[in-house]
């Protein structure tokens, strides 16, 4: 199940959440009230009204889909939904002792094949922080878990997890189903919901924040994977469909999770002072993309790293004529409010730009932008291989989706243009050059 909980409460003290419009906009019969009265225990609010449209467009989406993955079986509905005031005392959900166990949750009950969720310290939060788009998310991972009950047994095994799956695993393609869902609101394809591409950024920053603790071991029978693993999951599902989300498995999925190997990385959340950061990426990325130029016969001069600016180059951190990186305050701010390696993206994505000028590519506009990113990408991928002299910590890959959902920085181009201007677009191109490479990022238009 999705276990938000601990996670919410982190998000309300932290503040974390970037300013985005994520609203849904609802279709007449949303605008007009869904009745919830097929939820046991609603209270007619609005955040009821609103889970109601999304469980039943959920049963209705998943009555077309299931057929095709289940051998033309049909979909049976679940047994029931469940809305909790986690505040008062009242009648337990199923799996529960007391409406308290649910506060600020949602499950799916695998025994009494149930969803519950909590309206009082769930829902309401969720749409303030995010918007609409984010309960969407929720409920629609939970029902993903509904789906993987109603597929054991009755399918082959590419199809269907077992019930001996890792955690992590099983989350993922929650994760990726309610990828697909959210694609088929996006796109019409529901009667009762509609979003924009706002609200599909606003969905995938609910993901980022339910992430696991940084550090989280992947194999932790808790675990749901790290920003980047929940983010791929749920972007393979929104282009992929429900096909792709039923064949993943721990042959065909690579989760990048992991504890900390060091007590002193785990105390200092793996983060370097942003001098030593600097002077240690830069060597690392002078041997990644020199490699890269050379290979491709080109010339490669490694650029200086300079502190201060004068107004040339774009964002925080700058490339300037003569190969110059010029950096600002602002790199400071980046790195000491996000992390490290949000830093780190950045300076990877301009060595990225001054790869693509020594192969006498552009880099202005917005392809440029595009390329850059993907290929910071692709050094992330590339970072701790033989020859490397720079290694990741656990929470560097949730630093540089952070940075992305939030910025477009590492997606401009030497002119200032820039090609993405979705989180999900940056992430998909960053995700592109960690996945497949360099060349496929050099192809890029």
């Amino acid at each position: 199940m999705l276990a938000v909980a601990a996670v919410l409460a982190v998000l309300l003290t932290a503040g974390c959440a970037a300013a985005v419009d994520g609203r849904a906009f609802a279709g007449p019969q949303v605008s007009a009230g869904l009745d919830p009265q097929f939820v046991r225990d609603n209270d007619g609010s609005d955040d009821d009204r609103l889970a109601a449209a999304v469980l039943r467009d959920l049963e209705g989406w998943w009555g077309r889909q299931f057929p095709r993955l289940a051998d033309g079986r049909r979909f049976e509905p679940l047994r029931g939904y469940f809305s909790v005031d986690s505040s008062r005392p009242g009648p337990p959900p199923p799996c529960t002792s007391s409406t308290d166990e649910v506060e600020g949750n949602a499950f799916y009950c695998p025994r009494a094949d149930v969803i519950a969720y909590d309206r009082a310290a769930l829902v309401p939060v969720l749409r303030d922080e995010f918007g609409d788009s984010a309960v969407v998310v929720v409920l629609a991972h939970e029902f993903g878990h509904a789906i993987q009950q109603r597929l054991q047994g009755v399918v082959p095994s590419s199809a269907s997890l077992g019930s001996g799956a890792p955690t992590i695993l099983s989350e993922g393609q929650a994760d990726c189903y309610a990828g697909s869902f959210l694609r088929a609101v996006h796109d019409g394809q529901t009667p009762d919901l509609r979003t924009g591409d706002a609200g599909i950024d606003a969905a995938m920053s609910a993901l980022i924040t339910f992430r696991d603790p940084v550090g989280t071991d992947a194999r932790d029978d808790r675990a749901h994977g790290n920003a980047f693993d929940r983010v791929s999951s749920f972007q393979d599902g929104y282009d992929g469909g429900v096909g792709t989300c039923a064949q993943i498995t721990l042959q065909n999925r690579t989760f990048t999770q992991q504890a900390f190997a060091t007590l002193s990385d785990a105390q200092s959340g793996g983060n370097l002072p942003l001098p030593e950061l600097l002077s240690a990426m830069g060597s690392d990325l002078d041997r990644f993309f020199g490699g890269l130029v050379r290979a491709k016969n080109g010339s490669w001069t490694a650029p200086t790293i300079r502190a201060g600016r004068d107004g040339c180059g774009q964002g925080a951190v700058g490339l300037c004529s003569g190969g110059i990186l010029q950096t600002d305050d602002a790199l400071q701010g980046v790195h000491d409010g996000l992390g490290d390696y949000a830093s780190g993206t950045l300076l990877a994505s301009r060595y990225a730009l001054a790869a693509l000028a020594a192969l006498d590519r552009p880099t202005t506009g917005a392809a440029a932008g595009r390329a850059a990113l993907c290929l910071a990408g692709a050094y992330t991928a590339d970072v701790g291989a033989p020859g490397s002299g720079f290694s990741l910590s656990p929470g560097d890959l949730d630093e540089a989706v952070n940075l992305l959902r939030r910025s477009g920085d590492a997606a401009t181009a030497t002119d200032g243009a820039v090609a993405d201007t979705t989180a999900y677009a940056r992430i998909a191109d960053f995700r592109l050059g960690v996945d497949v490479g360099a060349d496929r990022c050099l192809a890029l238009r």
